[in-house]
């Protein structure tokens, strides 16, 4: 049995990973914005970007200050969990308080702070059954300067792709430079409202240099990268040829008279780590 106190050492480690460790891709997609950019300016910032995530492995400090809220996918597979939902609470306490964490969720009228980053319906945990013998974490920190920055719309069958389009170049623009560019985009076609913005918020812990398996989706995918780069709004909204470094597209069939698009927006600290654990 994988026990509470297995679950919360693994969500300790990982969350510490997530706020620390930017993943491969994404510094990768740095770098070659830093080379292809022209504009001193967005060179500049890519730069402080770059310079800002080596400070934060070597000091092993989070590499922002928003240390976002936590939100936990879980692949629950075939083995026995002892007290899941309680293991990843505590795994929560324990990243607060010895990454440290700082301590963001507040109750939303009164702004009355937890204390220790748990609350009401909080860490927000994502359940997927699996047939694999092993139970999969990801947390994934979501800070809200981006998060602020998500849509949703409810388009009509007719409107089609070029709707989508329309959709998403109108979300990016609106954003600007309020959620840190260059930032990287999830995009959840179909399903439900609800289950549309999970799926754009899902395609963020896909890395932005593997295309979805549909080739329509991936085809899609560069059409709406092109999209957001022409927008000319640059990192830190300040001007260049790098406004999103990624675009990741997920889809579900939906109900014959609707097309949900859901853009979950993330910035270039597009945090996320994952750990594996089973049943021995």
């Amino acid at each position: 049995m994988i026990t509470q106190e297995q679950v919360a050492d693994a969500v300790c480690e990982i969350y510490k990973k997530a706020v620390i460790i930017l993943p491969t891709d994404i510094k990768e997609a740095l770098k070659n914005a830093y080379e292809n950019e022209e504009s001193d300016i967005a060179r500049l910032n890519i730069k402080s970007i770059l310079d800002n995530i080596s400070i934060a492995e070597e000091k092993s400090i989070p590499m922002c200050q928003d240390t976002g809220l936590p939100i936990i996918f879980v692949k629950l597979g075939k083995v026995d969990v002892e007290n899941l939902q309680e293991g990843i609470i505590d795994g929560v306490k324990k990243a607060t308080e010895t990454v440290p964490l700082r301590t963001n969720v507040v109750d939303p009228l009164t702004r009355k702070n937890s204390g220790n980053n748990i609350g009401n319906g909080i860490p927000q945990i994502n359940v997927e059954l699996s047939d694999k013998p092993e139970l999969e974490l990801t947390v994934f920190p979501k800070g809200f300067g981006s998060e602020n920055n998500n849509k949703l719309a409810m388009l009509l069958p007719g409107e089609g792709i070029d709707g989508i389009k329309q959709f998403f170049e109108g979300s990016i623009k609106a954003a600007g430079g309020k959620p840190c560019p260059p930032s990287v985009i999830g995009v959840g076609i179909g399903g439900s409202s609800d289950m549309v913005m999970k799926l754009a918020k899902k395609a963020l812990l896909r890395p932005i240099n593997e295309h979805n398996e549909d080739p329509r989706l991936a085809q899609l995918e560069d059409e709406l990268l092109d999209i957001a780069n022409a927008t000319g709004i640059g990192p830190m909204g300040l001007g260049g040829k790098t406004t999103t470094l990624g675009v990741n597209v997920e889809m579900a069939d939906t109900h014959t008279a609707g097309l949900p698009v859901g853009i979950c927006v993330q910035c270039w600290a597009a945090r996320h780590a994952s750990i594996t654990l089973k049943d021995e």
